[in-house]
């Protein structure tokens, strides 16, 4: 009987100590959603895929890259979330007092606190961070592809595309000064000057394609109140905790409010001892989980339009692929020919192409999307997902495809493959047997073909009947695991990532 009862010390100290161990290496910085820094969430991969290499025989011919803007401030709308949350917990913090309530339980930041961001007029501009996340990223572009960088610049070889977003362009004028630095002559730096190419934002249907897209705006508009509905559980059931645990009579909107508060301390100032340390890792990963909602439903495999619009940018890659096919079977003579398209936009950009080269799917999703049936939402944690905003799109998350010739077995002729990276790691495609290169022509014909068939006018502005709620299909989705609905209001956001 005493063994047993030392077994079971032993055991339950040990159940005690693993956990202990998991919440000490949790690292919030890695579960911002969308809000996550690029060095922060850069390394984290499939640990289970093993990459094929490419052959030494085989030698890089073009580079195309679709990558997200760096880290940023906080929009205008959300520096103005920030500071009702301050006025709001002023009020809580002083019904306290007068109810004579206990404080101790009040981290003593929160007493007193003010945005750092009060009083600032304007907002979502690149920020340091982020200009170092794109300088870093242009350095280690050159030189991990050393073969296609290998030429002077010219614009029409190395071609540097932005949106007309300021932190887009600024995004692009950082990844510039890294990828051509030392090349140049300007300057003790040795700078070289490039070009960064910009579409109205009116037409700009390549890389701002959703906005551009008139179908898309007003589906998008109808299934946010789905959305919020789905979050609103989850946002009680954790209200109600900080309630619990701290005293003060926090809404909903507050705990949606500190979330948000706690990605952009976390993201942009490394500080995770205020607004994160009100959330144990359990509400952590719910909250993150929330916001990955969101983002499937609106800008992911929700909906197939929320990619197919990306069409005119699946086109425009494959396109230059073809054009350096054509460039080296005609052996035209280096220089006279593209060697890079480089892209730089933002989560809504980044997104729909994703999905649209089938990254990140599980089983038979693959097939389900080209026959443009739903996907299941991601699965509720703890169960592991694929499909997390903080790797799908962070602060400077990127595509890049690279297209290789290979030389044939009786070497007259040459085969040409796409290797996928994102986040500059290899990925698996569904759409070519899980692997990280593909045939060109499997590429152009499998993953890209059932897209490009669909004509981007047709899909955003023809006049289509009203698009019916999905409320009811994600009721049932989500019945059985998610909690029920309780009284209370929250407003949606609505904002360009």
């Amino acid at each position: 009987m005493g063994m047993k009862v030392v077994i079971a010390f032993l055991l339950l100290l040990l159940c005690a100590t693993i956990h202990s161990n998991s919440e000490e290496d949790f690292d919030v910085r890695r579960h911002l959603a969308t809000v996550s820094r690029y060095g922060a969430v850069r390394d984290i991969s499939d640990n289970s895929f093993v990459p094929f290499d490419i052959p030494e025989q085989c030698s890089p011919i073009h580079l195309n890259l679709v990558a997200r803007h760096g880290t940023r401030a906080p929009t205008k709308k959300k520096i103005k979330e920030l500071e009702e949350l301050s006025t709001h917990l002023e009020i809580l913090l002083e019904d306290a007092k007068e109810k004579k309530l206990s404080l101790q339980k009040i981290p003593s930041w929160l007493q007193g606190w003010r945005s750092p961001w009060k009083g600032k007029i304007k907002g979502g501009e690149l920020i340091r961070k982020g200009e170092e996340e794109l300088y870093d990223l242009g350095i280690r572009m050159r030189k991990t592809f050393p073969q296609i960088f290998d030429e002077d610049y010219h614009p029409d070889i190395y071609s540097i595309r932005a949106t007309q977003i300021p932190r887009a362009s600024a995004s692009a004028v950082a990844f510039g000064m890294g990828l051509f630095s030392e090349k140049g002559t300007l300057g003790p730096g040795h700078h070289q000057a490039f070009a960064v190419i910009s579409e109205s934002r009116a037409s700009d249907i390549v890389l701002r394609f959703h906005d551009c897209c008139q179908n898309y705006k007003a589906f998008r508009k109808s299934q946010v109140p789905d959305v919020d509905k789905l979050k609103k559980p989850i946002l009680d059931e954790i209200t109600d905790s900080l309630v619990k645990r701290y005293g003060l009579n926090f809404t909903r909107q507050d705990t949606s409010s500190l979330w948000f508060l706690c990605k952009q301390e976390a993201s942009l100032l490394d500080k995770t001892d205020q607004a994160c340390a009100l959330f144990n890792p359990s509400e952590v990963a719910l909250l993150e989980w929330t916001d990955d909602l969101e983002l499937f439903v609106l800008k992911g495999y929700g909906s197939s339009l929320n990619y197919r619009m990306g069409v005119p940018l699946l086109h425009d890659v494959i396109q230059s692929m073809d054009q350096a096919i054509e460039a080296k079977e005609e052996n035209q003579t280096p220089g006279s020919y593209e060697k890079a398209r480089m892209r730089f936009a933002h989560a809504e950009t980044l997104l729909p192409f994703s999905c649209l080269i089938g990254l990140f799917l599980e089983g038979s999703e693959f097939e389900q999307i080209q026959k443009e049936k739903p996907l299941e939402l991601p699965p509720k944690p703890p169960q592991r997902r694929k499909w997390r905003g903080s790797t799908v799109a962070p602060f400077a998350g990127n595509n890049i495809l690279v297209l290789y010739s290979c030389p044939s077995n009786n070497n007259s002729t040459n085969t040409y493959f796409v290797q996928v990276l994102h986040n500059e790691h290899p990925i698996p495609m569904p759409g070519c047997n899980n692997s990280n290169v593909c045939p060109f022509e499997v590429f152009k014909e499998k993953i890209a073909g059932p897209h490009l068939k669909h004509n981007y006018d047709t899909m955003c502005n023809a006049v289509k009947s009203e698009n019916k709620s999905l409320t009811s299909k994600l009721s049932q989705m989500l019945f059985g695991w998610l909690f029920p609905l309780t009284s209370g209001d929250t407003q949606s956001q609505k904002s360009e990532l």
